[in-house]
């Protein structure tokens, strides 16, 4: 492919057709004999994720990769948020993929190197690199086999480890991942002082505690409340507990920190509902700090298995979404009626709900079924 699909005819081809269905496209013959019409689609369906996914890459000049790299690799905003914690002189991406973390992490270091096994698509990562003036080393090796010959020190090493098997199923377990992080954590702690891995949002935190010794924070990313990853940080010079750091980029919600292991000793107070009620975000959820937040934030949980709470004054830093509500009767709903619907320890789900009362999506308004300790409740906004 290389240099003829940013000839300015085909450029020119694949932009008027950013809205064409793909499908259709690729049964027509491409107008170009020298450019296949997969190189092409593959290129617009590149367009078409930087869009969304990393708009940075929106230049003239740059090459797309196949749907499945674009897929594995962190969004802008990810890696933008990465990025602001790291410095130092020497980093080094040991499964750049697609290149968009080390693009962003790499931003306060002076010396930067780049490790993949697809020839190919490193060709690519170097060819944009250049495109935007970013300089690095290439290295087309194995991992593994870097870290055989390596001599170097490296201020930070970050890696996204491969999480499918050989049949392309999905694996969580760090032992599972390509490389096994198990096998390489010391390895990768005897040429660096920190170590950051891009994990699974899947991934159980206990687990990943008790299987990294030298863990000593771990960020739960979501974007607009969609947890995208968690991100472990290892380094030998922890000693004082390990720090969970909850964020969800683009929402306009506060973060919140954490020592792991508090929510153990913290309690909720109970309350039936008051004027305002929470409901914590996604990385709050996954944080399973749910005493914690009560604790916290001085708020009270509904019920022990309801994660939605209440208090008589407004929390402003809370993190996560707050609404002035009140307690009605089911009677009161009426059909065609329109609502943004919440069903939190509830029998029915929202769907099951919007049939049986005959309500419609939407609107400004929010009703929310859920449980208190005295019983099933419906909450509306005021």
């Amino acid at each position: 492919m290389g240099n003829i699909i940013l000839k300015q005819d085909v450029q020119n081809y694949i932009n008027a057709n950013l809205k064409t269905d793909l499908h259709s496209l690729l049964l027509k013959k491409s107008p170009f004999p020298e450019v296949s019409m997969q190189e092409i689609v593959q290129q617009i369906k590149g367009k078409q994720v930087a869009e969304k996914k990393f708009p940075f890459l929106l230049k003239e000049g740059i090459i797309f990769p196949p749907q499945l790299n674009m897929e594995q690799s962190s969004s802008e905003k990810t890696a933008l948020y990465k990025s602001e914690i790291l410095k130092g002189k020497k980093f080094i991406d040991l499964t750049s993929g697609f290149g968009i973390d080390a693009y962003y992490l790499s931003q306060n270091f002076e010396d930067i190197t780049l490790i993949e096994q697809n020839t190919e698509l490193l060709k690519i990562v170097e060819h944009n690199w250049n495109t935007l003036g970013k300089k690095a080393w290439f290295i087309n090796r194995k991992l593994e086999d870097f870290l055989n010959e390596n001599q170097e020190k490296f201020d930070a090493i970050y890696l996204d480890p491969a999480r499918r098997d050989e049949n392309k199923n999905k694996v969580f377990l760090l032992e599972d991942l390509s490389p096994n992080i198990l096998e390489i954590q010391e390895k990768l702690l005897s040429i660096s002082d920190q170590v950051i891995i891009k994990l699974s949002p899947l991934i159980d935190l206990k687990y990943l505690i008790s299987v990294l010794p030298n863990i000593f924070r771990f960020d739960i990313i979501a974007l607009k409340n969609d947890v995208k990853e968690v991100v472990a940080f290892l380094s030998r010079e922890n000693k004082n507990g390990i720090i969970g750091n909850c964020v969800n980029l683009e929402s306009g919600e506060f973060s919140f920190s954490f020592t792991f292991g508090e929510e153990e000793n913290a309690q909720s107070e109970y309350s039936e509902p008051e004027k305002f009620i929470y409901i914590p975000n996604n990385t709050i959820l996954k944080a399973g700090i749910f005493n914690l937040i009560a604790e916290k934030f001085k708020v009270k949980k509904l019920h022990p298995n309801t994660h939605i709470y209440t208090s008589s004054e407004r929390i402003i830093d809370f993190p996560g979404r707050v609404f002035e509500m009140e307690v009605i009767d089911s009677k009161k709903i009426k059909k065609k009626d329109q609502y943004n619907l919440i069903s939190k320890n509830y029998p029915l789900k929202p769907d099951e709900i919007k049939k049986k009362y005959g309500l419609k999506d939407g609107g400004n308004d929010y009703l929310i079924f859920t449980q208190s300790k005295k019983g099933k409740i419906i909450l509306k906004s005021v």
